[in-house]
């Protein structure tokens, strides 16, 4: 597994995690979060199902190799249950700071110590820790096949937003092409809409705006689905079709043949959709998909091309 590590949390369930921690005391606080995982092609996402809050000096309390830990009894409790429901185990504790954080060196030692045995007890996890800042994280995560680096957790809500463990170094500016767009998103929203993946399921006249839309916009990856050909009553609702699209010239002989022949010969939608899309955005990356959305096959193909394929 060499892939990069994400971690995936909603508004609310972050908002819940993140009171807890820091209530304002400047002490140290810990929780469990149980977590799916779907493997992309960009890399390994963990999406965070529940988190669980421990109360302090109940389940959390003074260690004796450590500050604080998780009691045995609630780390039995949470990994059981991770185990039943086939999740994945995460253990949770902040330190202070806010844009900066790293776990400590009794910290790693504990992880050595018990998630080994975590392994076995969620028949192969991952499982691992967390360790918060107020804006940053680091995590630790095991595997069967090894040991790996949380690369980012991603808080999903009205606006994205990352957290890694330290500060990143400042974007470039954008692409002079999307100035004005930066004027508007700034170069952090240009680059989010570079690293976007987007669907867009039928490619008439408002799929094909949509298209042209999201190319111009800068959008780095676009899947299109349509299984359907472009007829002469298209032309005036599909963005970029030109008669040779429709094979108007065989299309409308009086000889039904020619007209088959010219059904046959025309341009897929989504063809005409990439055409229009690379004239926008040369560098943009499309996949054309030529079927049904409801075809068994092709929802399946358009799993694997999102990285939906479910692990846990």
């Amino acid at each position: 597994m060499n892939k990069s590590i994400e971690f995936r949390i909603d508004q609310p369930l972050y908002q819940k995690l993140h009171q807890h921690l820091f209530p304002g005391d400047g002490d140290e606080h810990g929780a469990v979060i149980a977590a799916g995982i779907v493997e992309t092609p960009r890399g390994i996402r963990l999406l965070a199902r529940e988190v669980f809050l421990a109360q302090d000096r109940i389940d959390y309390v003074p260690g004796t190799r450590g500050y604080c830990a998780l009691t045995a009894k609630f780390v039995a409790e949470i990994s059981g249950y991770c185990a039943e429901q086939n999740l994945c185990y995460f253990a949770v504790h902040c330190h202070g700071g806010r844009d900066e954080v790293c776990f400590s060196a009794d910290d790693m030692a504990s992880h050595e110590r018990g998630y080994p045995a975590l392994l076995d007890i969620t028949r192969g996890g991952p499982v691992g820790a967390l360790v918060f800042a107020k804006n940053a994280v680091a995590g630790d995560i095991w595997t069967p096949s090894g040991r790996f680096q949380l690369d980012h957790m991603t808080v999903i809500g009205s606006h994205i937003r990352r957290l890694y463990p330290s500060p990143q170094p400042r974007l470039c500016a954008a692409n002079p092409i999307y100035d004005r767009h930066a004027r508007l998103f700034g170069d952090v929203g240009q680059e989010i809409f570079a690293n976007l993946k987007v669907g867009i399921i039928g490619l008439g006249g408002g799929g094909s705006l949509i298209n042209e839309w999201l190319s111009h916009l800068g959008v780095g990856h676009i899947v299109a689905i349509d299984f359907d050909r472009v007829e002469l009553t298209n032309r005036p609702r599909i963005v970029g079709t030109n008669p040779w699209d429709a094979m108007t010239w065989l299309t409308k002989q009086p000889i039904p043949w020619l007209q088959k022949l010219g059904k046959r010969l025309a341009a897929y939608k989504v063809h005409v959709a990439r055409r229009v899309a690379k004239q926008a955005n040369p560098s943009i990356r499309y996949d054309p998909v030529v079927g049904n959305i409801v075809d068994e096959a092709i929802a399946k193909f358009l799993m694997w091309l999102f990285g939906m394929r479910l692990q846990r």
